[in-house]
């Protein structure tokens, strides 16, 4: 691999077959070296082939600015999350680690942020707040800097924008609705969750998915007249919970369901209901 730009002494960017920038880290990798010579290939520590050459020169400018520890630190974070969750954005090598590091200078300084979400992370995204969980690990064992469990709920919204495909704000909002749509079930039917149950954890995770569309204006046409009638007759107590949910909706963020979206809360609702304490 040649060089094509030098951002520091531990990090460069070349050029592949296809005339693609990558971004190629490690340590000492560009001492004494210039622009058109040869990397030394034992050096190599991380090679970031990203699908645009736009989010390689922002990771690339990223780099530049942050210590080769922390960079090292939170691809190690971010390789355990794709092993747990499945292919995330590529975009969260630049989201995740400048989050990391500022929120590492921060608690140096003695600043650290209030999370006002924690809660609602904790119970609608356990899995990945266990990665941020032991992403604090990592951090205080890799740079001995110890972070806030607050700082593993942000770690977490990270990890969850990255399968969504959005913007953190959106994914706040996201969380927000699924919470509001929770409480809304919990209090219509006056049942206590089994949060460990698996219609729990299918109904947290349809309610992840279908926020998103809702917040974004997605529509789910109707389909199947009949099922929807089926379903009403089977589950009127969840149906009239899903109804309720929709008026909420309707009413809150000018949002109006269609029959096919209330028909599938109702599927869900149903099964949560019949397992509540």
């Amino acid at each position: 691999m040649k060089i094509a730009k030098i951002l520091n002494n531990n990090v460069v960017v070349v050029l592949d077959e296809h005339k693609r920038e990558q971004v190629v880290m490690g340590c000492g990798l560009a001492f004494q070296k210039r622009i058109g010579e040869d990397l030394d290939a034992e050096k190599v520590e991380k090679v970031f082939a990203l699908q645009s050459d736009e989010l390689a020169r922002r990771l690339g400018e990223l780099l530049s600015q942050i210590p080769l520890e922390v960079m090292t630190t939170c691809d190690r974070i971010i390789g355990l999350a794709v092993q747990r969750l499945g292919k995330l954005q590529d975009s969260l090598y630049i989201t995740l680690t400048d989050h990391c590091h500022f929120a590492i200078e921060r608690q140096k300084k003695g600043l650290a942020i209030k999370n006002v979400l924690l809660w609602e992370i904790k119970r609608l995204y356990p899995k990945e707040f266990e990665l941020g969980q032991e992403a604090r690990a990592i951090i205080a064992s890799r740079l001995g800097v110890e972070l806030a469990e607050d700082e593993a709920g942000f770690i977490a919204l990270h990890l969850v924008t990255a399968q969504l495909n959005s913007e953190m704000p959106e994914v706040m909002h996201v969380t927000r609705v699924m919470q509001e749509i929770l409480q809304l079930v919990k209090y219509q039917l006056q049942l206590e969750y089994d949060e460990e149950s698996l219609s729990y954890q299918r109904f947290v995770t349809h309610l992840k998915f279908f926020a998103q569309r809702m917040l974004t204006r997605t529509v789910v046409e109707d389909d199947d007249v009949t099922l929807h009638t089926a379903v009403k007759d089977n589950y009127a107590k969840a149906w009239m919970c899903a109804e309720k949910i929709a008026q909420y909706l309707q009413k809150s963020y000018q949002r109006e369901l269609t029959t096919e979206e209330i028909m599938f809360l109702t599927i869900h609702i149903e099964r949560v209901r019949k397992e509540g304490r």
